[in-house]
């Protein structure tokens, strides 16, 4: 397909998806009749419905109707099961993933498109308040919701095109940047992904892709980066030149300075004033579950004398090296406090494949409570449990606990901590719903 314009009825299945739903967004600003299913409700769901889309809970056939020009489908679906994709493809229509019809919509753009292994999202938002402040004018799609606007998708009527590119399964293969931005690199998507090298020839191929007159924006001096650049055509530009010690970010942490400097060295490819620069980054507000603050557990005054609460935010970090910098970001901002950090590890093949980078990681808070791994994919448990990690993080020197329901979870850190402590919940599942309970 390559005349999405031609496009009037759109159908999406899993339209609750961060992705997913900026992309139904982008349809319904367009213009579009959009339709869309997923097994339950959510506050993305909720504010589609009243952006006009027509929404079903649950997955069956009837929900495609005769007249939908296009099915959209999310990677977390099982094809083979799921009756709306088989529906769609008996009636012959036209039915893609989210990555090829954001490649369509995308590259008819000037694309600035944002990958690395961690740090994509806060860049791509970073990016996008940057553009903002330029009046600039960007499209933007980011997997988060911003804490500037609430919204994972901004329409805007330039020829910028700001996205986020996942590289899992290869799917950032279907963009075409000008601009790329490489935050870092390391194996991840462990389930697909062979070993580092075949992530690094994933890279290739997209940093290939870009012209002559465009630009690699990336950190030179990674050893897992500099096999990627040799032979380029594009410019190759190190970000590191563009970090800055002195920036006031409200979000603590060197991972955010690099963030930073990212969005700094593509700002400067494309001429913004480095004032302008400055003043958006600092101004930068983070983004939904990147170190977001939630609220307080235990604020009152109790029987046992306790007379403030402890702080809790909820954090997306479900790899090693994410739940490291998460640690550290709250060590920085919470000096004096102690820190309970509560992990739900995302998929059995991540845990399985990083679990000493986890649990090495982990040790670092003072500490530790594990909820059972959460499954995102079809994928079958390989026999490593939260229990057994939590048994890796005390042998390497941590003090950790496996709990087994969220329920206990509360209950047991409400009744644990107080005015000297800190809470963090961590992952890329439904964790979220601990950080939002304890702090109702």
């Amino acid at each position: 397909m390559s005349n999405i314009g031609a496009i009037q009825k759109v159908h999406f299945i899993g339209i609750g998806g961060i992705g997913m739903s900026a992309l139904a967004r982008l349809f319904v600003h367009e213009g579009k009749v959009v339709s869309g299913s997923d097994a339950a409700a959510s506050d993305n769901t909720k504010a589609l419905g009243a952006a006009g889309v027509t929404l079903t809970y649950g997955h069956t056939a009837a929900t495609i109707a005769d007249d939908v020009d296009l099915v959209i489908y999310t990677e977390a679906i099982s094809k083979e099961d799921n009756p709306e994709y088989v529906r769609a493809m008996e009636q012959g229509i036209q039915t893609i993933n989210y990555f090829e019809a954001l490649g369509l919509v995308a590259n008819e753009y000037y694309v600035i498109a944002v990958s690395g292994t961690h740090g994509k999202t806060t860049t791509t938002a970073m990016l996008a308040d940057i553009f903002e402040a330029a009046d600039l004018d960007p499209s933007v799609v980011v997997g988060s919701l911003r804490g500037k606007t609430g919204s994972n998708y901004r329409a805007g009527k330039s020829k910028y095109f700001i996205v986020e590119a996942c590289e899992y399964k290869r799917d950032f293969l279907h963009l075409e940047p000008d601009v790329l931005v490489i935050t870092n690199l390391e194996h991840e998507h462990v389930d697909y992904y062979a070993d580092l090298a075949d992530v690094q020839d994933a890279f290739k191929t997209l940093a290939a892709k870009v012209p002559e007159e465009g630009a690699v924006v990336t950190n030179v001096s990674d050893t897992n980066i500099t096999p990627i650049l040799a032979g380029l055509s594009a410019q190759v530009i190190d970000y590191k030149e563009y970090v800055d010690p002195m920036l006031n970010l409200e979000q603590p942490g060197l991972h955010n300075l690099m963030n930073a400097a990212a969005g700094a060295a593509v700002a400067a490819h494309e001429g913004i004033d480095r004032e302008v620069v400055k003043a958006a980054l600092e101004e930068f507000s983070g983004t939904w579950r990147r170190f977001e603050y939630k609220g307080m557990v235990n604020p009152n005054a109790s029987d046992d004398g306790r007379t403030d609460g402890a702080p809790v935010y909820d954090e997306y970090a479900h790899h090693p090296t994410e739940v490291a910098a998460a640690i550290e970001t709250a060590r920085t901002k919470c000096a004096d406090k102690k820190l309970t950090v509560i992990f739900q590890p995302h998929t059995f093949s991540r845990t399985e494949g990083l679990f000493d980078g986890f649990a090495s990681a982990l040790a670092k808070a003072d500490t530790v409570i594990l909820a059972p791994i959460y499954a995102a994919r079809k994928e079958e448990s390989s026999g490593v449990s939260s229990a057994q990690l939590a048994e890796a993080v005390v042998a390497a020197g941590g003090h950790a606990t496996y709990i087994e329901t969220f329920d206990e979870i509360i209950e047991t850190v409400k009744a644990s901590v107080s005015g000297g402590d800190v809470v963090m919940v961590m992952g890329a599942g439904d964790i979220t719903q601990v950080a939002s309970r304890l702090t109702e």
